[in-house]
């Protein structure tokens, strides 16, 4: 299970500026990312390598924060693995909040972010059909 920081952001010039250029003075190094955006404000979901000082750090400078629990997914890099990964979590009645990609920094695997509502019993699920749940972006992720 990987923290997530959420970072509620402005929808201005320079404001993801100001969220990098916090986490860069505090050396904490970001491993993937999404952005998503509403008129006004955008959420800026982020896997970093030290999520509570990284929500310490932007809480100072007046930025709302939240840290969740999300799951990342080895894919191979093949045709048809997301549509199996997918069709894992439907034929387990699992919905999906939100997604995104990124890759195992060792492994260089590609991976799948992925928000549910039960984040523990979707890992669960997903291992016992054996799919690769990763721990850190800076190791492989144990085969199950």
């Amino acid at each position: 299970m990987l923290k997530q920081l959420a970072v509620f952001v402005e929808n201005q010039s320079g404001s993801l500026r100001k969220v990098t250029m916090a986490l860069h003075e505090k050396n904490v190094n970001i491993y993937a990312f999404a952005s998503f955006d509403t008129p006004e404000f955008g959420i800026l979901r982020m896997l970093v390598d030290h999520p509570e000082q990284a929500k310490e750090a932007l809480t100072s400078q007046g930025f709302v924060t939240k840290i969740c629990d999300v799951i990342a997914v080895e894919l191979p890099d093949e045709q048809g693995g997301l549509d199996s990964l997918l069709a894992a979590l439907h034929d387990s009645n699992i919905s999906i909040n939100y997604t995104y990609s990124s890759f195992g920094r060792m492994s260089k695997i590609p991976a799948v972010v992925i928000h549910t509502d039960e984040v523990y019993e979707t890992e669960n699920v997903l291992r016992s059909k054996g799919f690769s749940c990763m721990d850190s972006f800076t190791e492989s992720a144990d085969q199950e």
